[in-house]
């Protein structure tokens, strides 16, 4: 194993500590690392707040500001953050008009999350759940959260910027998540520091077809295909989980895991952006980076969100984060 890293035990605080000082215009760091938060918090907004384990970067910490999420807790890699941490946030950023948590669906966030809303006064949630690969996993009860979470804090956090109050920002984001679909690839493995060597033994020829984020076993293991047919096998899959509703205009985001090249990950957006629009896509809205990662792994994951005006709008609107940033 080859990191920069000093020991495996500062890892994470380290990072945190050099990512807010980077950033130091928008963030401040909380109490013994417990979270991230927005610089300057606006008196009566709806406070956006998620999290989950470290190694996903630039999600969730990448996306508090303006515009997006209001605070974003990291747990150890690959682990959910601790109730603690969520109710420190929540008390550090709530300025009156109460918390929506955004959840990914595993067990540990999902757990954690609700024990921390029990807690708290003024809380609501949103899981998303956009994972089409799989039902279950070793990680979960029912789909995985997963790049779709970051469209879910982009169009939420555009309407809670804008006012909007806490029952109708949770409608929204149930609205977006159940008109978002995700599937993902694996062309290597990630190694988490602690561990010391990759999480799953995958072979140069091979790749593992609807991975998790967390390295997670997919639909199986296969081997490697072109470009064209890894995207023929994600798209089929998540028009016909959506049916009907894949009519239209949508948005289309390929993110990367990690270790894969953008000259890929454009190419892979090209041959996905041509088989949905045969089949009555229109894709209005784009993103194509590396946003919902697994630590150094290879290998990619397309999100479709079928849109209608409102949420196209949301999703126009300006955000300023670390990682997104657009008209501001």
């Amino acid at each position: 194993m080859k990191k920069f890293m000093n020991a495996v035990d500062t890892v994470l605080t380290e990072s945190l500590d050099g990512f807010v000082a980077a950033h130091a215009d928008i963030l401040v760091l909380g109490e013994e690392h417990k979270f991230v938060r927005r610089k300057t918090l606006r008196p009566g907004k709806v406070a956006l707040i998620s999290g989950g384990g470290s190694g996903h970067e630039p999600l969730h910490g990448g996306f508090v500001g303006h515009g997006m999420l209001d605070a974003a807790c990291p747990g150890q890699v690959f682990t959910s953050p601790t109730p603690d941490q969520m109710l420190a946030a929540a008390q550090a950023v709530d300025t009156g008009a109460g918390c929506l948590f955004i959840v990914k669906n595993y067990e540990g966030d999902v757990m954690n999350f609700d024990m921390a809303a029990e807690m708290s006064d003024g809380v609501l949630q949103v899981v998303t759940n956009d994972d089409v690969a799989v039902e279950n996993s070793s990680y979960t009860t029912g789909r995985r959260g997963v790049a779709g979470t970051l469209v879910v804090e982009k169009i939420v956090g555009a309407a809670a910027e804008h006012g909007l109050v806490l029952k109708p920002l949770k409608a929204l984001g149930e609205r977006v998540n159940a008109a978002t679909r995700s599937m993902g690839v694996a062309l290597t493995s990630g190694t988490v520091p602690a561990a010391g060597k990759p999480t799953f033994d995958i072979g140069d020829g091979e790749m593992e077809f609807g991975v998790g984020i967390h390295g997670e076993p997919g639909r199986r293991r296969d081997a490697l295909k072109s470009a064209d047919a890894i995207a023929e096998e994600i798209c089929a899959a998540i028009l016909g989980d959506l049916g009907d509703r894949a009519k239209g205009p949508a948005l289309l985001f390929v993110n990367g895991f990690g270790g894969t090249p953008l000259m890929e990950l454009y190419l892979m957006y090209n041959s996905a952006r041509r088989i949905l629009e045969k089949h009555g896509v229109t894709v209005t809205r784009s993103l194509v980076g590396s946003y919902v990662t697994s630590l150094d792994m290879a290998g990619c994951s397309i999100t479709l969100t079928m849109l209608d005006d409102e949420m196209t709008g949301w999703w126009d609107a300006p955000v300023h984060t670390a990682a997104l940033r657009w008209g501001m």
